[in-house]
């Protein structure tokens, strides 16, 4: 019996270091509203790229490309600001829910690992944007916040690796068809967080 409560000692001291050092209040259902925003941001980039009866076809110039890509540019910000404030305000909630400090060194440690591919690859793809490389700009995009993902996967749940790994994937991929750069940013920052957020709230959130 002695060993017994000894084991048990030590898993629940295991299990408590093992929640101090991971940020445990990440909320599934942002995921699935950063898909849903991603969903309809990439409705609005197709109107803009391929017109009302428009098909989806490659497509490796543009119409007035310099006027269309900023607006794409323009709604890929939106979709962010949008994500990361709902990202905000549901994290908030759960910690709350679960009497946790958001603000904590695992979430800071999280905050630093995630914030280096992100600002890095937002640097870059405002380069490839001034440089006229708009073909890699979605690809780009995938990997770098794959990147970031798997950076950050350290501090949080280990199924935020796997959807990193996921969207690097698929950025590989889209290198090889920039013309269908569209249909893998609404895969990778739609469907993918949609899928995500899903099991994520399914699993952890209940």
């Amino acid at each position: 019996m002695k060993e017994k409560e000894i084991y048990t000692e030590l898993s629940s001291i295991r299990h408590l270091m093992e929640r101090s050092a991971k940020f445990i209040s990440l909320s599934g259902l942002s995921g699935i509203m950063a898909g849903i925003y991603a969903l309809i941001g990439a409705a609005l980039g197709y109107y803009l790229v391929y017109g009302p009866y428009g098909g989806l076809q490659y497509r490796n110039y543009y119409i007035s490309e310099q006027e269309i890509l900023w607006k794409l540019f323009l709604i890929a910000i939106v979709v962010l600001i949008l994500s990361l404030a709902t990202c905000i305000v549901l994290t908030i909630r759960k910690a709350k829910k679960k009497n946790q400090n958001v603000w904590n060194p695992s979430s800071k440690k999280l905050l630093t690992s995630v914030s280096i591919p992100l600002l890095t690859g937002g640097i870059f793809i405002l380069i490839l944007l001034l440089r006229g490389y708009y073909g890699v700009i979605a690809p780009a995009s995938l990997i770098f916040y794959g990147l970031s993902l798997v950076a950050g996967s350290t501090y949080t749940y280990t199924d935020v690796k796997w959807l990193g790994i996921l969207e690097i994937i698929l950025g590989l991929f889209a290198t090889l068809a920039p013309g269908y750069g569209i249909v893998f940013w609404t895969i990778g920052f739609g469907i993918l967080h949609i899928v995500y957020g899903t099991i994520m709230h399914f699993k952890y959130d209940r």
